[in-house]
């Protein structure tokens, strides 16, 4: 088949990768241009480079909304387009131009998790697994057909870069079966419509989305120190007006209460800052910070950061 492929990023780059590696042709490629938004410097593999590399004709757009792009993708007549992590709406006269229609490759279990970030969305919420989906696009964002998806577990200790590194690996063996099922015919009857009641859509993660809310419990704070894991913007509290990244905790053994924030005991190789909804209760575990970097980028053990007992981690300077 001819294949236009729309997308960015690694996500993008390991799927025009698997398009060029297999026996259909790409005819097209489609990608944003780069960006300093924070969590689009990570990932970064260009897939402009690649198509350059392999004479693919390429297009930089940071909307697919011109006459011009409309005009290419016709005189290139693909059979399907291929999108992976294309950052806006695809207008249907763009999605519904070949005659395959276009394939999405999106990084959750649809429905679950539609829209953006959804590997750090998933770990923080407490999902036990992760994977990718290969649906048919259609005017909702992450909406349609699922033809097929693939799952991996999430561990108890797993970070949000494990798991990108375990869910990106799915990318190419997906689109390697979808696209061999639509050429065969095979793929008559193999669509599986989602079930919308149990759609979630999230929005992009930005800085803000980093800050520590101590009113968390304890468990779900750990959670979040692990999808804010390097390269990642790490989560992030203020001490004595300081911005304080915690990049490495746990939840602590004992039981402790008092006001959410308070920067409380040691225990065993961190130190236990008191946190949760009821924490004045004292029936809840503290988070258990292990390691802090400072502004300036020092790592340090907590242990050793904070010398004293007392005063309180924040969310506002």
């Amino acid at each position: 088949m001819r294949v236009a492929m729309f997308g960015y990023q690694t996500w993008g780059h390991r799927t025009l990768q698997a398009l060029l590696d297999s026996d259909h042709e790409v005819v097209l490629v489609v990608t944003h241009p780069r960006s300093d938004h924070a969590y689009e410097k990570i990932w970064d593999d260009s897939v402009a480079e690649l198509a350059e590399k392999n004479d693919v004709p390429v297009l930089l757009r940071n909307r697919p909304d011109d006459p011009e792009l409309l005009d290419a993708l016709r005189e290139s007549a693909p059979d399907i387009i291929v999108a992976n992590n294309w950052r806006t709406w695809l207008p249907p006269e763009l999605f519904d131009l070949p005659p395959h229609g276009t394939l999405n490759i999106h990084d959750s279990l649809l429905p679950s998790y539609a829209g953006f970030s959804p590997i750090i969305w998933a770990l923080i919420n407490g999902e036990t697994r992760v994977g990718v989906t290969a649906h048919r696009m259609n005017p909702q964002l992450d909406a349609g057909d699922v033809l097929v998806q693939r799952s991996v577990p999430v561990g108890p200790a797993d970070t949000a870069t494990d798991l990108f590194h375990r869910t990106v690996d799915l990318i190419a063996p997906i689109v390697r079966e979808s696209l061999d099922l639509i050429a065969s015919g095979r793929d008559a009857g193999q669509w599986v419509p989602q079930d919308r009641a149990r759609a979630s859509f999230f929005h992009k993660r930005s800085l803000e989305d980093s800050r520590i809310d101590w009113s968390w419990p304890a468990e779900r704070l750990e959670r979040l120190v692990r999808a804010q894991s390097d390269p990642y913007p790490n989560a992030y509290a203020f001490h004595r007006g300081e911005r304080l990244r915690i990049v490495a905790a746990g939840v602590s053994e004992g039981l402790y209460g008092g006001t959410p924030g308070r920067i409380f005991i040691r225990e065993g190789d961190g130190v236990v800052v008191v946190a949760g909804p009821e924490a004045h209760t004292g029936t809840g575990r503290g988070l258990l910070v292990r390691r802090v970097r400072t502004e300036d980028g020092t790592e340090l053990a907590a242990t050793e950061y904070f010398r004293t007992m007392g005063g309180y981690l924040t969310s506002r300077p």
